[in-house]
């Protein structure tokens, strides 16, 4: 996109010079919004995982106002922006989640997060500004045209929504989880349909095991999967939580045998991919491995995934490079080196350079906007 203004020289003739309009785009993915940090009783939702939402809404506006005012911003979110597999309906965590169900999770959330989508409507109203929807696991829903509709309504544009993979400029943007077994989606088959009073989503196995096993456990262990490494976790609650991981185990290997001979169309996978997931098995897996083999591709120079809550740069040659943009949730660590709570905000920011050259991407962390003080995230 370029502007041409014209100009007339000392000489009375007119030429037309083009200007590059200067222009970024921002990846953010896993930020997981759930319902909001409280229930509508006051109490706590210990199911909400994000709590950054005035940080988010700095963010938005910083990349549409200031030094950015002017620019070509597109706002890409690749995925799990919104957490619907830890929202109920009605009291109920459903596998069997028809289009009407989602959009009313989709207006809860909505409701949960009431400045963020202000933010997002600010943002897409301003010239040259943006919206791209990368489709991930836990936001499956956004399959769904009447929640596309309805998120497009309350921000006020037309949001430009990739089912799996967003390419542009030698740039490869997919959200991760069709590279893992638990998680990937059948691209041919979406929805479920056949013998069925209205159409179904097509959960893939990993979010039937998070619906019927993992939210069990995370009643009364909120944080089970938010801690890193996983075989440290299990080896920790061995000693400290014996009969809690045992339970844990057999509950995993009762659905993983159950699995395989249940009759349900809904919910039936071959042993041969069940065998494939416990393999494969890991609460943050490595996609290193996978943007390694798409940037074999002679035309593409960059990778960004999320999905595995990990932040991540890697590069193989000078002009292939591999980013994982990492969540906006909290994650615990038992690794000595980075012992604790972590929280980073991260995010990949790419640029274009003025003189027409490839695109850049850079791995950034938002700090946010000077506070003074803030409430203490607790969940």
């Amino acid at each position: 996109m370029e502007s041409t203004p014209v100009v007339e020289s000392s000489e009375g003739a007119v030429v037309t010079k083009a200007v590059p309009v200067k222009k970024i785009k921002v990846v953010v993915s896993d930020l997981h919004l759930g319902k909001g940090r409280f229930l509508p009783q006051g109490g706590l939702n210990s199911l909400e995982e994000f709590y950054f939402g005035d940080k988010l809404v700095e963010f938005i506006h910083y990349y549409s106002t200031g030094i950015y005012k002017d620019y070509e911003v597109e706002l890409i979110i690749n995925g799990d922006f919104f957490n619907f597999l830890q929202c109920d309906y009605k009291g109920h965590f459903l596998s069997v989640i028809t289009e009407s169900v989602t959009l009313d999770m989709l207006k809860e959330i909505i409701k949960g997060h009431e400045s963020v989508f202000k933010a997002f409507a600010e943002f897409a109203a301003k010239p040259g500004k943006s919206l791209t929807y990368i489709v991930g696991n836990h936001d499956q829903g956004m399959l769904w045209p009447a929640c596309r509709a309805y998120l497009n309504q309350i921000v006020g544009t037309s949001i430009r929504f990739k089912n799996l993979v967003y390419f542009f400029d030698g740039v490869h943007i997919e959200h991760g989880h069709m590279h893992e077994a638990a998680n990937r989606m059948d691209p041919k088959k979406f929805f479920l349909k056949k013998n069925l009073v209205e159409p179904i989503l097509n959960l893939p196995f990993g979010s039937h095991f998070f619906l019927d096993v993992v939210l069990k456990i995370k009643q009364t262990y909120p944080h089970v999967d938010k801690i890193r490494p996983f075989g440290m976790m299990v080896r920790w609650a061995l000693v400290n939580e014996t009969m809690v991981i045992i339970k844990a185990f057999f509950m995993a290997w009762i659905y993983f045998f159950k699995s395989v001979f249940v009759k349900d169309p809904r919910r039936h996978w071959p042993a041969k991919r069940i065998i494939q997931v416990i393999l494969e098995s890991a609460i943050f897996p490595d996609l290193s491995e996978s943007a390694r083999k798409i940037l074999n591709d002679e035309r593409i120079h960059t990778v960004i995934f999320g999905h595995s809550h990990v932040y991540q740069y890697r590069q193989w040659s000078e002009n292939k490079e591999y980013f994982n943009t990492g969540t906006w949730t909290e994650l615990t660590s038992l690794d000595i080196v980075s012992l604790g709570k972590i929280t980073k905000l991260t995010y990949v920011l790419i640029q274009y350079p003025e003189d027409g050259s490839r695109p850049h991407g850079r791995l950034k962390e938002w700090k946010g906007y000077h506070r003074i003080e803030e409430d203490v995230a607790i969940s």
